[in-house]
């Protein structure tokens, strides 16, 4: 178990160490248990990953991504303190692969992708109802690549979104509070 106002990295080149967390009204880094498991569902298709944290809020995703061997991280987050205290976070650990962005989600994916990404975690405010548009955006824009995963984390009492034609929901869990699930994007044939 992590203490409040921290989050630790549970594999990895970096398994152990512990980082702060930006003090943020409704930022909830995913809870260790939840994290591993994804991270076990992930374990395949981790390794020299292009990876995309759309919420990153706590960075929790995303760096644990790094850890594990994603050659590329990208960071997308709203907030300037949180913001910072990713870019804090990922110079601690020397994350040469991971990039932080200060945007609005929604409006940095309107831009054209240069390359897919493999992995792209979803984690918004709950009571924000991003998924479904998000999905919509990654989807119609280009962003991830045949067979990528995405990972969807909502409250335990919300309904998955519907995802894009040709999407498939491959697990889907629930932890307290959380409902978890991983889709994979338009299946290689």
């Amino acid at each position: 178990m992590t203490e409040p106002g921290r989050i630790r990295i549970i594999g990895g080149c970096w398994r152990g160490r512990r980082l702060p967390v930006a003090s943020q009204p409704g930022l909830r880094p995913t809870p260790d248990r939840v994290r591993e498991t994804l991270f076990n569902w992930l374990a395949p298709v981790i390794e020299g990953s292009r990876c995309l944290d759309c919420f990153a809020g706590s960075g929790a995703l995303g760096l644990e991504a790094a850890s594990r061997g994603a050659a590329r991280v990208i960071q997308i987050e709203r907030s300037p303190a949180v913001v910072g205290m990713l870019r804090a976070n990922g110079a601690a650990l020397g994350a040469q692969q991971l990039s932080v962005y200060a945007a609005d989600a929604l409006a940095w994916l309107t831009r054209s992708p240069v390359t897919p990404f493999d992995i792209c975690f979803l984690d918004p405010p709950f009571a924000a109802d991003l998924l479904a548009p998000t999905l919509e955006m990654l989807a119609q824009r280009g962003w991830l690549a045949a067979s990528a995963r995405v990972y969807v984390e909502t409250d335990s009492a919300t309904a998955l979104p519907v995802l894009p034609t040709d999407w498939r929901w491959l697990r889907d869990k629930r932890a307290g509070q959380v409902r978890y699930a991983l889709a994979e994007t338009n299946p290689e044939r």
